[in-house]
């Protein structure tokens, strides 16, 4: 007959294990976030505004469509959705979660951001 080894992981163990090292990576991924949430916010923020002040400028002094000035962010920038305002004559750009800017066109002044808030 033979014996069970004592040392062999059970389902039940391994289960337990898997949970253990998912858990800990949720605490080290939340570590993380919050280490550096507001080097991410700023950057998520500035690309926002650079990206509202392109779709503006692209779509209201050059008359392009949205999808159109899409084409002319930099690279690094595929996340930032544009949307706009036809009757304000305004761009939003925003970052997914983390932030966003809208840019607004004035005769004579061309596109300007409004001031962030918070």
């Amino acid at each position: 007959m033979a014996t069970a080894n004592p040392a062999a992981p059970t389902p039940r163990r391994a289960h337990r294990r898997r949970r253990l090292w998912a858990l800990l990576a949720l605490v080290a991924l939340a570590a993380l976030l919050a280490a550096f949430w507001r080097p991410l916010t700023g950057y998520a923020r500035v690309g926002a505004a650079y990206g509202a002040h392109v779709g503006c400028s692209c779509r209201y002094a050059g008359g392009r469509t949205l999808k159109d000035c899409a084409k002319d962010f930099e690279p690094g920038m595929e996340l930032v959705s544009l949307s706009e305002d036809r009757k304000a004559r305004s761009v939003t750009a925003r970052f997914p979660l983390l932030g966003g800017a809208t840019a607004t066109y004035h005769e004579g002044w061309g596109c300007v951001l409004e001031p962030w808030r918070g």
